[in-house]
């Protein structure tokens, strides 16, 4: 070959590298635009629940509600089989966290995210999901051993193991394979 063409083919080549580069730049931009969408959350709204039981444990400040559980606050769904609230009580009730068990769905809009144990930190304002989690908008999944969406920043990050420094990892069984895997969806020219 002349030097003229290996030019060429590096030059193709890297223009072939750069594309399939943009468009999983493009795909990692909608799935992180969705995961944005849980993120622009206000986690000042009234929170409200719904469950088979209800049971108050006033000594412990908590709630435990079980059984088809459905929490909602300003568009945002958390549905579980268990969920323990925990609450403050200086004069008047404030949530602190919300622990949810057993086949844990938050969603959002179009976006869905499903794993075995969530923590909504009221505090700090995250929301972290761990074992097994599948994080779904439209026709584009992403999956990993945990999920943290931080409401404040707008900034979500899936890991590929629960293993971390979440409350929620002691929890949770490691069955995945220690990676993050997805697909995602490329606009047909």
């Amino acid at each position: 070959m002349t030097r003229l063409t290996t030019s060429r083919h590096l030059a193709t080549a890297l223009r072939w590298g750069l594309a399939g580069f943009t468009v999983t730049a493009a795909a990692m931009a909608g799935i992180q635009a969705g995961a944005q969408a849980i993120a622009g959350h206000n986690s000042n709204a009234p929170v409200n629940y719904a469950a088979d039981r209800i049971e108050l444990q006033d000594r412990q400040n908590r709630v435990v509600l079980s059984g088809n559980v459905d929490i909602s606050q300003a568009g945002l769904r958390i549905q579980a089989a268990r969920t323990q609230v925990n609450y403050t009580d200086a004069g008047s009730l404030k949530i602190q966290r919300i622990l949810a068990t057993g086949g844990v769905t938050v969603s959002r809009g179009d976006e869905r995210a499903a794993g075995e144990v969530a923590v909504y930190d009221f505090n700090r304002r995250v929301i972290t999901m761990a074992g097994n989690v599948r994080l779904r908008r439209g026709s584009d999944t992403l999956n990993g051993g945990r999920l943290v969406i931080d409401l404040k920043s707008g900034v979500s990050s899936v890991d590929g193991s629960a293993n971390g420094s979440s409350s929620v990892t002691g929890a949770v069984r490691n069955t995945g394979s220690g990676r993050v895997s997805g697909s995602f969806s490329v606009p047909q020219n």
